[in-house]
């Protein structure tokens, strides 16, 4: 079996276990959207969602953060990991976009970058789930799956996202790239399948007896 057979397997089930894909951060608008992304590097949906849900109906617009201040910010995420380093990169993002977009998060994955704590995978999920432009967004779990299921060699995160917007149909991507993060926490756990259990790796490796390493992102 290739990679491309694998892709269409792998495809087929997601579709029929996770026919659709709510967006796992909570927020009220694009700007929130982009702050939950920022705040989720090195920790978990739930705990930015539990720190957010006492944050956003009170401040949830560039000039409520710039106002805040960052020691403020620190007060308000301080339950979640590296919070002095996102709470600076909220103030100043916060600031970027009242001084140079009127306060609005901007529609481009250039824009997006240049903006403080904004990787591109960040800059993804925006372009993704804020603005519905196809887009793969590629996290540590995402790039465990890939090589895991062989659909890339996982060299590094920018290797397995073209490899993945190669393999897969770009009106599939948007849906795609949270089905995998579904399934993978929820069947392919990193310390729990090994590549070996779950439906989709007992699919597409019948035969594979050993557990299978994975390079981290």
């Amino acid at each position: 079996m290739n990679e491309v057979q694998r892709s269409k397997i792998i495809l087929k089930i997601l579709n029929r276990i996770y026919p659709k894909t709510p967006i796992p951060l909570k927020h009220r608008n694009k700007f929130t959207l982009l702050i939950s992304v920022l705040l989720s590097a090195q920790t978990t949906d739930a705990n930015v969602n539990n720190v957010t849900k006492n944050i956003y109906p009170k401040y949830n617009k560039p000039d409520h953060f710039v106002k805040l201040g960052r020691q403020r910010i620190e007060n308000l995420i301080k339950s979640i990991g590296i919070f002095r380093v996102k709470a600076k990169s909220v103030y100043l993002l916060s600031k970027k976009l009242i001084e140079k977009y009127g306060g609005k998060v901007p529609k481009t994955f250039e824009e997006l970058e240049e903006l403080p704590g904004v990787g591109h995978k960040t800059a993804s999920v925006v372009m993704s789930q804020g603005f519905g432009y196809p887009a793969f967004p590629v996290d540590t779990h995402i790039h465990r799956l890939a090589q895991r299921w062989g659909l890339t060699n996982g060299k590094n995160v920018i290797q397995t996202e073209k490899d993945l917007k190669r393999l897969f149909p770009k009106r599939n991507w948007n849906k795609l790239h949270l089905q995998i993060i579904y399934y993978g926490r929820e069947y392919c756990k990193a310390r729990d399948c090994y590549g070996l259990t779950c439906k989709i790796c007992t699919t597409c490796y019948p035969n594979r007896k050993k557990p299978i390493k994975t390079n981290k992102a």
